[in-house]
Protein backbone atom coordinates (compact mmCIF):
# COMPACT_ATOMS: atom_id res chain seq x y z
CA UNK A 1 0.00 0.00 0.00
CA UNK A 2 2.90 2.52 -0.45
CA UNK A 3 2.48 3.36 -3.59
CA UNK A 4 -1.15 4.22 -2.74
CA UNK A 5 0.36 6.92 -0.45
CA UNK A 6 2.59 8.17 -3.25
CA UNK A 7 -0.51 8.19 -5.59
CA UNK A 8 -2.11 10.16 -3.23
CA UNK A 9 0.55 12.79 -2.48
CA UNK A 10 1.03 13.08 -6.14
CA UNK A 11 -2.85 13.65 -6.65
CA UNK A 12 -2.81 16.34 -3.70
CA UNK A 13 0.07 18.77 -5.77
CA UNK A 14 -1.74 18.44 -8.86
CA UNK A 15 -4.13 21.00 -7.85
CA UNK A 16 -1.60 23.57 -6.81
CA UNK A 17 -1.48 26.36 -8.64
CA UNK A 18 2.30 26.34 -8.69
CA UNK A 19 2.10 23.05 -10.45
CA UNK A 20 -1.28 23.67 -13.10
CA UNK A 21 0.67 26.85 -13.78
CA UNK A 22 3.89 24.85 -14.52
CA UNK A 23 1.83 22.50 -16.89
CA UNK A 24 0.11 25.78 -19.16
CA UNK A 25 3.85 27.22 -19.49
CA UNK A 26 4.80 23.51 -20.49
CA UNK A 27 1.92 23.29 -23.07
CA UNK A 28 2.91 27.21 -24.41
CA UNK A 29 6.20 25.58 -24.67
CA UNK A 30 5.20 22.40 -26.80
CA UNK A 31 2.90 24.60 -28.75
CA UNK A 32 5.91 26.86 -29.94
CA UNK A 33 7.54 24.22 -30.41
CA UNK A 34 4.88 22.88 -32.60
CA UNK A 35 4.66 26.29 -34.61
CA UNK A 36 8.10 26.55 -35.54
CA UNK A 37 7.64 23.26 -36.69
CA UNK A 38 4.59 24.18 -39.18
CA UNK A 39 7.10 27.11 -40.27
CA UNK A 40 9.68 25.13 -40.94
CA UNK A 41 8.03 22.62 -43.06
CA UNK A 42 5.57 25.30 -44.86
CA UNK A 43 9.27 26.93 -45.78
CA UNK A 44 10.62 24.01 -47.40
CA UNK A 45 7.50 23.98 -49.11
CA UNK A 46 7.96 27.31 -50.09
CA UNK A 47 11.77 26.27 -50.90
CA UNK A 48 10.47 23.74 -53.01
CA UNK A 49 8.11 25.29 -55.25
CA UNK A 50 10.57 27.75 -56.03
CA UNK A 51 12.74 25.64 -57.48
CA UNK A 52 14.98 25.92 -54.30
CA UNK A 53 16.94 23.23 -52.47
CA UNK A 54 14.13 21.14 -50.73
CA UNK A 55 16.21 17.86 -49.77
CA UNK A 56 14.03 14.72 -48.65
CA UNK A 57 15.75 15.11 -45.44
CA UNK A 58 14.19 18.16 -44.64
CA UNK A 59 10.73 17.20 -45.81
CA UNK A 60 10.47 14.06 -43.86
CA UNK A 61 12.17 15.52 -40.49
CA UNK A 62 10.30 18.64 -41.04
CA UNK A 63 7.11 16.60 -40.87
CA UNK A 64 8.11 14.10 -38.44
CA UNK A 65 8.97 16.53 -35.93
CA UNK A 66 6.05 18.25 -36.79
CA UNK A 67 3.69 15.19 -36.25
CA UNK A 68 4.97 14.62 -32.73
CA UNK A 69 3.83 17.39 -31.70
CA UNK A 70 0.22 16.62 -30.46
CA UNK A 71 1.84 13.32 -29.01
CA UNK A 72 3.81 15.33 -26.79
CA UNK A 73 0.94 17.97 -26.05
CA UNK A 74 -1.30 14.98 -25.58
CA UNK A 75 1.06 13.29 -22.93
CA UNK A 76 1.53 16.74 -21.44
CA UNK A 77 -2.32 16.92 -20.94
CA UNK A 78 -2.24 13.03 -19.48
CA UNK A 79 0.59 14.33 -17.06
CA UNK A 80 -1.26 17.22 -15.63
CA UNK A 81 -4.18 14.66 -15.08
CA UNK A 82 -1.98 12.74 -12.55
CA UNK A 83 -0.24 10.27 -15.12
CA UNK A 84 3.44 9.17 -14.04
CA UNK A 85 4.28 7.96 -17.21
CA UNK A 86 3.04 10.10 -19.26
CA UNK A 87 5.06 12.83 -17.15
CA UNK A 88 8.67 10.92 -17.26
CA UNK A 89 8.01 10.35 -21.17
CA UNK A 90 7.63 14.31 -21.78
CA UNK A 91 10.51 14.81 -19.43
CA UNK A 92 12.70 12.33 -21.24
CA UNK A 93 11.53 13.34 -24.87
CA UNK A 94 12.19 17.14 -24.17
CA UNK A 95 15.79 16.22 -23.33
CA UNK A 96 16.79 13.94 -26.09
CA UNK A 97 14.91 15.80 -28.85
CA UNK A 98 16.75 19.01 -28.47
CA UNK A 99 19.90 16.99 -28.60
CA UNK A 100 19.37 15.06 -31.48
CA UNK A 101 17.73 17.96 -33.50
CA UNK A 102 20.81 20.03 -32.88
CA UNK A 103 23.18 17.39 -33.06
CA UNK A 104 22.17 16.23 -36.26
CA UNK A 105 22.21 20.17 -37.67
CA UNK A 106 25.45 20.27 -37.08
CA UNK A 107 26.80 17.65 -39.43
CA UNK A 108 28.40 19.32 -42.48
CA UNK A 109 26.69 19.44 -45.75
CA UNK A 110 23.09 18.32 -44.27
CA UNK A 111 20.75 20.80 -44.48
CA UNK A 112 21.16 24.59 -44.89
CA UNK A 113 22.15 27.27 -42.70
CA UNK A 114 18.13 28.52 -42.14
CA UNK A 115 16.85 25.08 -41.90
CA UNK A 116 19.43 24.50 -38.98
CA UNK A 117 18.46 27.74 -37.51
CA UNK A 118 14.43 26.78 -37.52
CA UNK A 119 15.26 23.68 -36.19
CA UNK A 120 17.50 25.04 -33.63
CA UNK A 121 14.89 27.30 -32.38
CA UNK A 122 12.19 25.01 -32.26
CA UNK A 123 14.82 22.98 -30.19
CA UNK A 124 14.71 26.21 -27.95
CA UNK A 125 11.23 25.46 -27.01
CA UNK A 126 11.97 21.87 -25.64
CA UNK A 127 15.06 22.52 -23.88
CA UNK A 128 12.40 25.01 -21.72
CA UNK A 129 9.82 22.28 -21.36
CA UNK A 130 13.16 19.82 -20.15
CA UNK A 131 13.79 22.19 -17.50
CA UNK A 132 10.24 22.97 -16.25
CA UNK A 133 9.61 19.22 -16.00
CA UNK A 134 12.71 19.32 -13.80
CA UNK A 135 11.42 22.02 -11.41
CA UNK A 136 10.22 22.29 -7.88
CA UNK A 137 6.35 22.69 -8.89
CA UNK A 138 6.51 19.20 -10.76
CA UNK A 139 8.65 17.18 -8.77
CA UNK A 140 6.83 17.74 -5.80
CA UNK A 141 3.71 16.70 -7.77
CA UNK A 142 5.71 13.67 -9.07
CA UNK A 143 7.91 12.17 -6.36
CA UNK A 144 11.10 10.48 -7.82
CA UNK A 145 10.16 7.01 -7.91
CA UNK A 146 12.80 4.36 -6.13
Amino acid sequence: MANAGDITTATAHLGDAPTQEAFTTVKKYITLFGAVSAIVLGTVAVMAFTGHEATSFMWIRGAILLAVTPLIYRMTVRASEGSYKAFDRVRTLSTILPVAIIGVDLIPGLCPAWYAVLQGLSALALIAVAFITRGSALRAAFPEKK
